[in-house]
């Protein structure tokens, strides 16, 4: 447990791991460390433990990506071991990962998206309630902001009617993304019951919220699995199969949309925040096998 909280410790104060990394990493480690104490510690780990502890791992059904992360959290914990002179070798470095499943992202279509956005504006408890759902569904698919970047969400970035909204993504990089027309004018109608919201909160003697969108829970804000919930009943309330629709095909939407209107590849990638272009040309491919169902679905010469 000292290895993986000093490695962890050093991840977030050198490199600015995001929290759901370190989360991901903890949980990673702490489950080879727990299959390791059968068989010996991190400090005398081998190659052969740790290919036996991959094999445990497609013995019990997990996805090759799976098991790709959990060789990475191990190499990364090494090297970082070697670094510090832990350890004078690294015994995961020659290893072969499983490869990743290339899968396409799910995607909605844009008359999808909009009957998703006009169902948000009657889901809730309350006026206050909908008003809010109104304005993150605008937002998240306005900007393709990762969940966790939404919710978390400082109201001082929406303070002044913003034509450009500063996001903060991964490792604590920023980034500008323009708002539509329609997801400022959420924006401004949330932000005014919003404040009203808190200044009776602090007449109550309650500190004030940083966060666009707050809440009484730990986080301070509205956590993912919340907002995970709340889009899975605005799928149903829109007709849409619920197992078609997370927060994060709304990115996929937001993207490939974009794509599909003439929008530059470097251009969705700098607005999605990927660190590299392969990451963002996986949106080719959904473009390219849709182009492909619609050739075959009405081209005269595809038919039979």
């Amino acid at each position: 447990m000292r290895w993986i909280s000093t490695f962890l410790e050093a991840q977030a104060a050198e490199l600015g791991a995001a929290t759901n990394t370190l989360l991901a990493y903890g949980r990673d480690l702490k489950d080879f460390a727990d299959w390791l104490s059968q068989r010996g510690a991190f400090a005398t780990a081998t190659q052969d433990d740790v290919e036996a502890y991959l094999i445990h791992c497609d013995a019990q059904g997990l996805a090759k990506s799976t098991r790709a992360r959990r060789l990475s959290a191990i190499r990364q914990l090494y090297r970082f071991a070697f670094e510090e002179g832990w350890r004078v070798d690294n015994p995961a470095i020659q290893i072969s990962g499983p490869g990743r499943d290339k899968r396409l992202p799910k995607i909605l279509s844009v008359a999808e998206v909009d009957r998703l956005l006009t169902a948000a504006r009657s889901t809730g408890r309350g006026k206050d309630d909908r008003l809010r759902n109104t304005c993150l569904m605008e937002l998240l698919y306005a900007t393709g902001m990762r969940v966790s970047e939404l919710v978390s969400l400082p109201v001082a970035a929406a303070r002044g009617d913003p034509r450009m909204l500063l996001i903060m993504g991964k490792g604590g990089k920023e980034r500008m993304v323009p708002l539509s027309p329609p997801a400022r004018d959420a924006l401004s109608v949330w932000l005014s019951v919003r404040d009203k919201v808190e200044a009776a909160q602090r007449a109550k003697g309650k500190p004030a919220s940083r966060f666009l969108f707050p809440s009484s829970g730990k986080a301070g804000h509205l956590t993912r699995h919340m907002f995970y919930l709340l889009i899975k009943d605005m799928a149903v309330l829109a007709g849409i199969s619920p197992a078609k629709v997370t927060p994060h095909t709304l990115r996929h939407a937001f993207a490939t949309h974009l794509l599909a209107n003439g929008a530059d590849l470097r251009a969705i990638q700098t607005l999605l925040g990927h660190a590299d272009v392969a990451t963002t040309e996986i949106y080719t491919h959904v473009l390219d096998e849709r182009l492909t169902a619609l050739v075959m679905d009405h081209h005269p010469l595809a038919r039979d």
